[in-house]
């Protein structure tokens, strides 16, 4: 089985790509719904995050409360560091579990979304990478268009590689200017069948 990553900058268009993808048959594990399932309530990366920042990164509810850990860690690199650090490792059992599973059951490919391909070095488990991109007026208009003020855009975009860094990287591109039709067509020529 031909494992992809297939990583970008925010808001170039991983989420999208993992949806063109789905539709078409084709298994995808996107890293960042499994950051989202890892810091549930009970489990171990929740509570570590409580012990290691304290309970104003936890809601009344006993949930994460994403944003207020999202300011904290995105205004002190030290501070992302310790979070990259608990969430990480877990992340990467889940979907290095989730390929094992599709290994058995022969799938010809599978595709695993990781943000943080290259800083995290997750390319050398990988048969081939992925970089979408797309021009930095683009990602700016789709990041605004989330609510997102451009102070947390300066943020997010400088806690990651650079995306001409990505590029460079990769072993394939998908631009993510034009329509969807586009956007599959690119896909479809990489990863053929479903």
């Amino acid at each position: 089985m031909k494992v992809i990553g297939l990583t970008g900058g925010i808001g170039m268009g991983k989420s999208t790509s993992a949806r063109l993808l789905r539709e078409r048959g084709v298994p995808v594990v996107d890293t960042d719904l499994v950051a989202r399932e890892v810091v549930l309530p009970g489990q171990p990366a929740l509570a570590e995050i409580r012990e290691v920042f304290g309970a104003a990164v936890i809601k009344a509810d006993g949930t994460l409360d994403r944003e207020a850990l999202a300011r904290r860690v995105f205004a002190d690199s030290d501070a992302r560091v310790r979070l990259e650090a608990i969430l990480h490792p877990r992340i990467r059992a889940v979907w290095m579990a989730q390929v094992a599973a599709w290994r058995t059951e022969a799938r010809r490919s599978a595709v695993v979304v990781i943000p943080l391909l290259f800083e995290t070095k997750a390319e050398a488990l990988c048969d081939v990478t992925i970089c979408v991109a797309c021009s930095a007026a683009t990602q700016q208009q789709r990041l605004l268009a989330r609510g997102w003020t451009p102070e947390h855009i300066r943020q997010r975009i400088n806690a990651q590689w650079s995306a001409e860094v990505k590029l460079g990287l990769a072993d394939h591109v998908v631009w993510t200017e034009g329509d969807l039709e586009s956007h599959a067509e690119q896909l479809r020529r990489i990863i053929p069948g479903g």
